[in-house]
């Protein structure tokens, strides 16, 4: 579906006031269904110290997103994200408690992969920096990385779903490579959250890392990310995808309906990153060897699971959560792109209007890798 770009004053924020200059943005105005996107020509950010402004020349699509339009991370949500996101669709229910971190900042501007230029930057920034090509760290520490507080760009205050964007200059960070726009637009959630739960789980080389959910997003992230590591990787990916996720460096890959015990065996993996979750949960506990280590940073599948605590202490099992982007993590990133160490996988790319479209094909997970939105020319 084509959005048309809406002028009218909403009584909001985002109203052009004082002659100010304007952008085209999606401004995702509470919880709910598709019809919560808002087209709208809304007023361009002012920089405050220390910030830079972004022109916008691709952003990726995530479940970040939907997550936060549907309230799927309220208590209240006991189902997966394509289940839930069908529930908003039919009734939609606002969650004060729908947000990651509790209460979501409506009406705002999501958005939280960005490749983009800068264009501006605050008095006393860098003047020399403009018209570099960056991308941004979407993880903000803001009390430092010795604090687990953290803040996400497109959650917590507005992102990239718009032509321009503004963010602290020390969150943007200059990548020299020959990629498109679309293909960096591809990297910060995805593959910051994957590099992360690889870097906190400890991957090293010669284990066994068995990885969940492998042909989306983020999990093909870590196929290729565990591989540079010298790691043997088995994935789970859906029999139509299994071809795809052999070609980005996984040595074995299995169908997502097989059990994961019965075709893999108990106690013979060092390391499970699983983004799933959902009824497989308990088996991939048993997959693990004595002492392993199961990262998690989603739980597409479903976020409650049957956990025997048994299985867990008995066998010695550190399970980690990861949220926060440790410091290493992003830096790290850059210097994979520049030294040629990862691929991007563009599943699809829309213009910016059609993010409707582009969810609700997301949803169905019938790609591999990343869909990718470009907002509308600047003299558009």
């Amino acid at each position: 579906m084509l959005i048309k770009w809406d002028t009218d004053p909403k009584q909001d924020r985002f109203d052009r006031r004082d002659g100010r200059k304007t952008m085209k943005a999606i401004v995702t105005a509470g919880n709910g269904g598709y019809d919560r996107l808002q087209c709208r020509v809304v007023r361009l950010p002012t920089l405050e110290p220390g910030e830079v402004l972004l022109q916008v020349l691709a952003a990726g699509v995530n479940n970040t997103e939907i997550n936060t339009r549907i309230g799927w991370y309220s208590s209240s949500v006991t189902t997966g994200t394509e289940a839930a996101a069908t529930t908003e669709e039919e009734q939609a229910t606002v969650k004060a408690d729908g947000g990651w971190n509790e209460a979501t900042p409506f009406p705002f501007i999501q958005g939280t992969d960005c490749c983009g230029r800068i264009v501006a930057v605050a008095p006393g920034g860098d003047e020399s920096t403009i018209g570099s090509r960056v991308l941004v760290r979407a993880c903000m520490r803001q009390s430092g990385f010795e604090s687990m507080d953290n803040i996400w760009m497109g959650s917590d205050f507005d992102g990239a779903f718009a032509q321009f964007v503004k963010v602290p200059a020390g969150e943007v960070f200059a990548v020299d490579c020959n990629w498109s726009d679309a293909e960096l637009g591809t990297i910060p959630c995805a593959y910051g959250t994957a590099e992360n739960m690889v870097h906190r789980g400890n991957v090293r080389k010669g284990e066994h890392v068995l990885v969940a959910g492998a042909s989306g997003g983020v999990g093909s992230a870590v196929v290729q990310l565990t591989k540079r590591r010298g790691a043997t990787v088995t994935a789970i990916a859906a029999k139509t995808k299994m071809e795809h996720v052999l070609s980005i460096g996984a040595d074995r890959v299995i169908d997502r309906v097989e059990d994961v015990v019965v075709s893999l065996g108990k106690n013979s993996y060092d390391v499970v990153i699983d983004n799933v979750a959902g009824p497989a949960f308990g088996g991939l506990l048993e997959v693990l060897k004595r002492g392993g280590r199961y990262v998690s940073s989603g739980a597409i599948g479903g976020p409650l699971v049957a956990l025997d605590m048994r299985t867990f202490y008995l066998k010695d099992l550190k399970l980690i959560g990861c949220t926060a982007w440790d410091e290493p993590v992003f830096p790290n990133l850059i210097s994979y792109i520049e030294c040629g160490e990862l691929r991007p996988l563009v599943a699809k790319i829309l213009p910016l209007e059609q993010i409707a479209d582009a969810q609700s094909e997301f949803l169905e997970k019938k790609h591999v890798g990343n869909f990718v939105l470009i907002p509308p020319p600047l003299d558009d």
